[in-house]
């Protein structure tokens, strides 16, 4: 089976700041754009930011993980670890805020992970996950 790319739109309050987010920080390609949304290519699936006006604060819940609490709800990509661990330096540079510092989980445990969790400028939870064996991306054991 060929994984196809998947579509996310989500909110935010302003199209300048995602863009500056996005496209900058994150370094997503812009694809098309009008006055009140942008996609983005994210890791090679699309992403649309779009400004709602009034926009509340994206829920605050959290489940416990790993001795964490990880943001719910949150979306992300899978990177390799060599993409993964450029994205976290690439962040720390920029002084990105991280919600939950990278690092890795489960360290020895079915389903290790790097993992890494930060907000965009409009509050969106985003998680950026890598498996040094891609194999253990759904290990139960």
């Amino acid at each position: 089976m060929t994984l196809r790319p998947f579509h996310l739109a989500f909110s935010v309050h302003d199209l300048a700041a995602a863009r500056r987010f996005w496209g900058g920080t994150m370094g997503c390609p812009e694809g098309r754009s009008a006055a009140d949304w942008i996609d983005f290519d994210f890791f090679g699936h699309q992403i649309v930011a779009h400004r709602v006006d009034g926009m509340a604060a994206p829920a605050a819940g959290a489940n416990p993980v790993d001795g964490h609490d990880v943001p719910v709800p949150h979306f992300g990509i899978v990177l390799s670890m060599e993409d993964w661990q450029a994205l976290a330096d690439r962040l720390t540079a920029a002084g990105v805020d991280f919600e939950i510092e990278p690092h890795v989980r489960f360290r020895g445990k079915p389903g290790e992970q790097a993992t890494m969790f930060f907000r965009d400028p409009s509050g969106n939870a985003i998680e950026m996950k890598a498996f040094a064996d891609p194999g253990q991306l759904f290990a139960t054991d």
